[in-house]
This record gives C-alpha cells, structure tokens and sequence, in this order.
C-alpha cells in the first residue's frame, strides 16, 4: 500500500506540521505501507490548462503521478480568505476527473479560525467526490491556537490525527479487500 501526504500550500508552515506528523504516525505503526511526503512548496507546479497529466513534465508530472499511482491520499490543507489555497485547487485541476476512483483521501485542515470548520465539507469534500474518491468522513480541523514553535501542542489533535491515520490505512485496506472481491467474480 502507497499513501501520498500533500501539503497542500506554498505559505506557512502549520498545515506542514500536520502533515509530518501523520507521516510520522504511519512510519511508526504500519511498516508495510510505504509513505511519500509532498509539499507543494518544494515543487514548481505549472498551472493546468486542461492537458492529460501525462504530458506535463517536470514537477508537475511527478506530482501527478504520485498521487495517480497512490493507493490513498492524505491532503493537508490550509483556509484562506474562507477557501482552500490556489496551489491545491491547481493540483485537482492537473489530474483528470477520475483520479481518485478506488482511493481513499482524508483530511487535515488548519485555519486561523474556528469560523471555517466547515470549509472542508462545503468546498474540499465536493471536489474530492467529484473526483471519485473514497473520502474518510472525519477529519482534523486544527487552529492557531493548538500550534506552538511548529510543533502541535494540543493532545487531542495528536490523538485525532493517530486516528485519521489508522482510518485511513483500515478504509484503504477494506476497499482493496472489496474489489479484489468483485475481480475474482469473474475468474479471468
């Protein structure tokens, strides 16, 4: 099994915590599942204009690869101006409309406001679905208020993040399981 983390930001550094703490997290208590960390700051992502990914070269055709051949994808993502960013609405755009079909893609938000709980259900939760993936129906909305010198400081998120990772890994495991299932249905 494959999971693809995305840091899905070029600015600020908590939605990266986030995301290297559930890195860690998968490192520690599931060796058989091999993990690779994006941060979209670390690449340079051309914008879509409506090609195959497959055509892009560069950072942008890693990119998309990576998350083409993942087996689930945990994106992490800031809110800005009560939106997810323009890199990671760029990212969705690369990819065609079938990319997450048979993966499973949890969530990791941080916002500057309790205000914009909801942001992932109205806006990232739409995309992904149209996007054919299996979405882990919970995920960890985090504040300022729980970051402390790039570390998290809340327990609860900690614990919540150990959880995401784990659904992420059974749910993941459970729709593989699944088709293999419905494959060997037709014993060819």
């Amino acid at each position: 099994m494959k999971i693809v983390a995305v840091a899905g930001s070029i600015m600020g550094h908590r939605t990266r915590t986030a995301v290297d703490y559930a890195v860690k997290e998968i490192k520690e208590h599931y060796e058989e599942v091999a993990v690779e960390l994006i941060d979209l700051s670390e690449y340079q992502m051309v914008f879509s204009d409506g090609r195959n990914y497959l055509d892009y070269e560069g950072d942008t055709l890693k990119v998309t690869k990576a998350l083409m051949e993942a087996d689930a994808i945990m994106i992490g993502t800031p809110i800005f101006q009560a939106s997810i960013p323009g890199t990671l609405k760029n990212l969705f755009d690369l990819l065609p409309v079938h990319a997450f079909r048979d993966k499973v893609v949890s969530i990791l938000v941080t916002a500057g406001s309790p205000k914009h709980y909801l942001i992932p259900e109205q806006q990232l939760k739409p995309i992904l679905a149209y996007m054919k993936a299996q979405v882990v129906q919970t995920y960890v909305f985090m504040e300022e208020k729980d970051f402390r010198r790039k570390e998290i400081v809340s327990d609860d998120i900690l614990f919540r993040i150990q959880r995401l990772v784990e659904d992420t890994v059974v749910l993941t495991k459970a729709y593989a399981a699944m088709r293999k299932e419905k494959e060997d249905q037709y014993g060819f």
